[in-house]
């Protein structure tokens, strides 16, 4: 670590000494021990270290960036001479300028060193779990990694963190076949800490792989109705993304077009959705400790019980909007809620259960359409069968207000912690 502080310093001065009026660097150092498998057999094993130097300068109001891959002397001061040059092209914006010094800390979390062969004994054990409980599921593609490193950020501000963690991670691509017929691929990612950890227990991997299974049987809808859609876990993030950016963004905020620009807070969902930014929970794995801007990081509420509490602005979007910054920049998490999913789905009686969802950018209304994939129809209070690709449409900020319910079941993936959502005024629609 304090090699990387010296860089750090090193790069600071060299930015000032060549114009700069604000400078911020960040120093990292890292290992990457991943492995691949494609179509269920292990392919590749490897070991990746990366060391960089990412650096802003400030000059005159104007703004530059620049990076380098190494931590050489030469071609940090190099990198600092050409960060400070960039900074000098385009206009001046007041809003440009970098962290205010708060308290200095060092963290430490996670794994900091991992243990390669109880991991690969755990990946193994899962390729085997798999082929035992889910024969017709295809393993398309799975990498798997420890992911560990080192990093200093700092400012002629005086601000100065460290950083150390490490945690591992899977990520699997997957279909179904039987009997010649094959599904549209799924996946998932999971975060542990737990190199012994058995994957199949982890996240919802049993529910995503049966689901997997049954579509198999897949059929097309005939129809149109407007009805109820709940988003599992795995299609919720396309919500929060609109939440996140559209909505509560710099951009949405900065250009005016943001429906809850005036809406700060005002009530714009149900009172059961509460919308939060994590930057540590006992259900994460891994902590935020500093926002990409360099400030402490501080788990916030963007919505709580339907009350819009805060936007999601940047050091930068907040200077130019008069807004409040976000106090982090971390993980998502959607409150689960106190009903069975089985109980939720019985009081819908139809809809649709959308797991995956593929659309274009949604408009800044929040006005959506898009495909459906890997779903099932709800039919009577229960899932029943699975549906070939089916167009969805809406909008997000309509179907905030009308949400139905939450489930108590949640994804918890060491990433994230999401129900499933039901939404009202959502239009489904197939084969005529």
């Amino acid at each position: 670590m304090e090699q990387l502080k010296q860089i750090a310093s090193l790069a600071l001065s060299a930015l000032t000494e060549n114009g700069a009026d604000q400078a911020q660097v960040s120093v990292v150092r890292g290992e990457v021990e991943e492995y691949n498998a494609d179509a269920g057999e292990f392919s590749l094993i490897r070991s990746v270290f990366t060391e960089g130097v990412a650096m802003k300068a400030v000059t005159g109001h104007k703004k530059g960036t620049f990076s380098v891959n190494s931590l050489e002397e030469t071609e940090v001061l190099d990198g600092a001479r050409q960060c400070v040059e960039a900074s000098l092209v385009g206009a001046p914006d007041e809003a440009v300028a970098i962290a205010e010094k708060e308290e200095n800390r060092d963290f430490v979390s996670g794994v900091t060193e991992p243990d390669k062969a109880a991991f690969f004994d755990s990946l193994i054990r899962f390729t085997e779990d798999l082929k035992a409980e889910f024969p017709e599921i295809m393993l398309e593609q799975m990498i798997a990694s420890f992911s560990g490193g080192k990093r200093v950020f700092a400012n002629t501000n005086g601000v100065l963190f460290t950083e150390a963690d490490g945690s591992y991670s899977v990520s699997v691509m997957y279909s179904a076949h039987r009997d010649g017929a094959s599904t549209s691929f799924n996946y998932f990612d999971i975060e542990t800490l737990d190199p012994n950890a058995r994957i199949m227990d982890l996240g919802m991997c049993r529910t995503m792989f049966g689901r997997a299974v049954a579509e198999l049987d897949a059929a097309p809808f005939n129809g149109k109705f407007v009805g109820t859609a709940v988003f599992a876990p795995g299609a919720l993030p396309e919500v929060i993304d609109v939440i996140t950016g559209a909505f509560t963004g710099d951009y949405a905020l900065i250009e005016g077009t943001s429906p809850w620009r005036d809406r700060l807070g005002q009530k714009v969902a149900d009172e059961s959705f509460t919308l939060s930014v994590l930057s540590r929970d006992p259900r994460l794995v891994s902590e935020e400790n500093i926002t990409s801007d360099g400030y402490l990081s501080e788990s916030f509420d963007v919505i709580r019980n339907g009350v819009l509490k805060a936007f999601c602005l940047s050091d930068y979007g907040a200077r130019r909007t008069g807004g409040l910054r976000a106090k982090s920049t971390g993980s998502v998490a959607v409150e689960p809620g106190e009903e069975p999913l089985a109980d939720l789905v019985r009081r819908i009686g139809d809809g649709i259960l959308v797991c995956r969802f593929s659309g274009g950018e949604p408009a800044s209304n929040g006005d959506f359409s898009g495909v459906a994939k890997n779903s099932f129809l709800i039919r009577g209070g229960r899932i029943a069968g699975a549906l070939t690709e089916t167009m969805i449409s809406g909008n997000f900020a309509a179907m905030l207000r009308d949400i139905r319910g939450v489930s108590k079941e949640a994804l918890l993936d060491g990433s994230s912690v999401l129900p499933y959502v039901a939404f009202g005024g959502v239009t489904v629609s197939g084969k005529d």
